[in-house]
């Protein structure tokens, strides 16, 4: 056994004794377990758990995982390549205890982020969390920036008692509407409470567009601390639906038709406490920096399709029309334009203003989504891109040739032509750095090649319940 001031290859010094004590402070909650959580390239949640009594242990010398998970597929196949997919070798999962929590929908449970660790006890080059971490870091270092951000999560509840593969919504009430927000006003009130509980601060909570559809919204983060987030959200979405006779489906396209389910990114850079998109000299306030960072986020925004949208359904949601954000335009809260820029109330714009990226869902790891948009953005300000023109109401209503005069292109209509926009991009691929790069262009060629054939009705039953 390690003495308790031991260094801890996952963590700092002091961990140690900080697991010691509190794992006994979890037993005295009631907690049994808890659960080791992290988000592998296809989008999925996969754990380990621990009792309370290895916690310590789990700290000190991490839990075993094999590097396999970063190639698994959203149905578990496993897809090779030339550095990864192989049986062999082993990974330590070690649990942030910093962002350890007691989770109120599951008694007798906690749970924490962990980062992956080789047995040699340096980082991973597929620990998505750790990617995340470095390019945040980076970007302070290099150009004195920090970021606030956040993950909207939407979800639609199905009946538990339908037929196991099929999607009966929980509700009939129209979109936006107080006859859903009555009829399931228990289900949102308890949901409220774990995340209260759980100390997630939520901005909005309301019944979104498709049918039994929810959205929740929370305060921002800094990127890292935004992603555990919106993974510890959908585990509690999870787990207070479940206990209601509901299952929630966090997937693109629930259905092949209508509105699917999105992930939003909101995003703000700043420096020195001051938010780089309000007060300036830009368009709505913007800094020239702030301009340059959503130019780049727009050059690099079909290769980011292959991280942020990154399943088969993600292309049923991704569609002119329908608020997805389907084309390389940008506009002040235009809900249309791939980034969207929100400009906050007169009073509250230098905390408010921040950027949203439309193009996003939740079968994206959140760590990657985030970390390659920073990329993307930050290639933009280091090279001072020059943000095109504003493009007000619908893209799709501009004629081919205006549209091709103002630089506004539609994204990727299928997840291959993503992939293909993804291999020609040096920066995003870069930043990903050659093993995540690798992983990510496998798994979603994997993606494709599972759905073969399939009508856009079996593309949406086959990811259904997956994410």
């Amino acid at each position: 056994m390690p003495s308790l001031v031991d260094p801890v290859p996952g963590g700092r010094p002091g961990d140690l004794a900080r697991a010691h004590a509190l794992a006994h402070e979890l037993s005295a909650q009631g907690v049994r377990a808890i659960v080791l959580a992290y988000v592998d390239t296809a989008g999925i949640c996969r754990v380990k758990t621990v009792p309370w009594q290895r916690l310590q242990q789990a700290v000190a010398w991490g839990v075993g995982m094999s590097p396999v998970f970063d190639t698994f597929l959203a149905d578990d196949t496993v897809v090779r390549t030339d550095v990864l997919g192989s049986p062999d070798g082993d990974l330590r999962l070690y649990p942030d205890l910093d962002r350890l929590v007691v989770l109120a929908a599951q008694p007798g449970w906690a749970w924490a982020p962990v980062d992956r660790i080789t047995q040699e006890g340096d980082r991973h080059p597929g620990c998505s969390r750790t990617f995340l971490r470095r390019t945040v870091a980076e970007a302070e270092d290099r150009l004195g920036l920090t970021f606030k951000a956040g993950v909207e999560i939407e979800w639609a509840l199905g009946r538990a008692a339908a037929p196991a593969d099929e999607f009966a919504p929980a509700t009939q009430g129209p979109a936006y509407g107080a006859a859903r927000q009555i009829e399931l006003s228990d289900y949102a009130a308890d949901l409220l409470a774990a995340l209260d509980a759980q100390q997630v601060q939520v901005a909005q909570f309301h019944p979104e567009y498709a049918p039994g559809q929810f959205e929740l919204s929370t305060e921002a983060l800094d990127p890292v601390a935004a992603a555990d987030q919106s993974v510890l959200v959908r585990q509690t979405v999870r787990a207070v639906s479940q206990r209601h006779g509901l299952r929630a489906s966090f997937s693109p396209a629930v259905t092949e038709r209508g509105v699917g389910n999105g992930g939003h990114l909101h995003l703000s850079a700043w420096r020195d406490g001051v938010n780089l998109h309000a007060g300036g000299d830009g368009r709505y306030g913007m800094t020239a920096e702030a301009e340059s960072f959503v130019a780049g986020i727009l050059i690099h925004l079909p290769a980011l399709l292959a991280v942020t949208a990154p399943s088969p359904a993600s292309y049923l949601r991704l569609r002119p029309s329908r608020w997805a954000g389907a084309f390389t335009a940008w506009g002040r809260e235009a809900r249309e334009a791939g980034v969207r820029v929100v400009t906050g109330t007169t009073g509250h714009q230098s905390q408010e203003a921040n950027l949203e990226v439309k193009p996003v869902d939740l079968a994206a790891n959140p760590y990657l989504a985030l970390g390659s948009v920073i990329a993307a953005g930050l290639d933009g300000l280091t090279s001072a891109a020059p943000l095109p023109e504003e493009v007000v109401d619908d893209p799709a209503r501009l004629i081919p040739d205006e549209a091709v005069a103002r630089g506004v292109r539609r994204l990727p209509t299928s997840l291959a032509q993503a992939v293909d926009a993804f291999r020609e991009d040096k920066v995003v691929c870069a930043a990903l750095g050659p093993v995540l790069a690798d992983a990510v262009v496998a798994v979603r060629e994997g993606e494709t090649a599972a759905v073969a054939g399939h009508d856009e009705a079996g593309v949406a039953a086959a990811y259904r319940w997956k994410y």
